[in-house]
């Protein structure tokens, strides 16, 4: 069966220079390109991260997704990181981010459905345009969006690392999706916060412009990162759209987020209990 989303893509990913374990984990395989970074600290992050994402390659290889498939998913991995015994990353706050796309098929017609849980990223480069399509879940966005903080004193906020929603961690908090009608030429990046903590959206966007190939973009991505500091682990997947299938009149463009639609080094990922001493 042809795919609704034909692609090329790339992934790179490196511990940083400031951390020993790279705790990131990935999948880059159609129609699935998922990001998690871990956290807990002593191989917990490690651990959370790559039992979420063992959940989700079950599905590489099929041409698409759909929202229950994935809600599916995402309730299996979250009982899993919940029942992982204390010496494999149970309880002190261990668990993980989520965010990403998979290739969804709509009446015939290729989307990108997004999902996002945690301050992992998702973006999209279209038409020359970068779009953050994910919407961060940590303290430092909510300040923002309570205009209680400035989004330019964002990166140097002490609290920039403490999530609010996440896969275990304590926390039970809902994903977000976004059902995006997908287009040739699109260019997704997935990352997880030590690229973007990193790299400015500027500088984010004009690599993805110069790099045609995705793999170097990625690549170059996180090497742009680590001469910037690599103060935590990153990781980049770059998705290229090559070609979609389409009718003449699409079902319409649902970008919302809806949850009802089809302690070792600082830079750490923290949730929210923990970094209130919570744990």
């Amino acid at each position: 069966m042809t795919p609704p989303v034909t692609v090329l893509f790339g992934a790179a990913t490196d511990a940083g220079l400031r951390r020993r374990i790279n705790e990131d984990s990935h999948v880059a395989a159609p129609p699935l390109f998922l990001v998690a970074d871990g956290m807990g600290g002593h191989h917990a992050g490690e651990i959370a991260s790559a039992t979420v994402i063992d959940e989700f390659a079950a599905f590489a290889g099929l041409p698409s997704l759909g929202i229950d498939d994935v809600r599916g998913a995402l309730a299996r991995a979250r009982r899993r990181v919940e029942a992982l015994p204390p010496g494999e990353g149970a309880g002190a706050g261990a668990g993980t981010t989520l965010s990403g796309v998979v290739i969804a098929d709509v009446d015939g017609e290729g989307y990108w459905l997004a999902i996002n849980l945690g301050d992992s990223r998702t973006y999209r480069l279209n038409d020359g345009e970068l779009e953050q399509v994910s919407v961060d879940h940590s303290v430092v966005q909510e300040l923002i969006d309570a205009g209680q903080l400035d989004p330019d004193a964002a990166s140097r906020d002490t609290r920039r690392n403490v999530i609010t929603r996440a896969i275990g961690a304590g926390s039970d908090g809902d994903a977000d999706y976004w059902l995006i009608p997908a287009e040739a030429g699109d260019r997704i990046l997935v990352c997880s916060d030590g690229l973007s903590s990193e790299l400015a959206n500027e500088t984010i966007h004009a690599i993805l412009m110069a790099e045609i190939d995705a793999q170097s973009a990625a690549t170059r991505l996180v090497h742009e990162a680590m001469l910037r500091g690599g103060r935590d682990n990153i990781t980049a997947l770059v998705v290229d759209a090559t070609a979609v299938s389409s009718r003449a009149s699409r079902p319409g463009d649902h970008t919302a987020p809806s949850p009802s639609v089809a302690d070792e080094i600082d830079g750490d990922t923290l949730p929210r209990a923990v970094a209130a001493g919570g744990f």
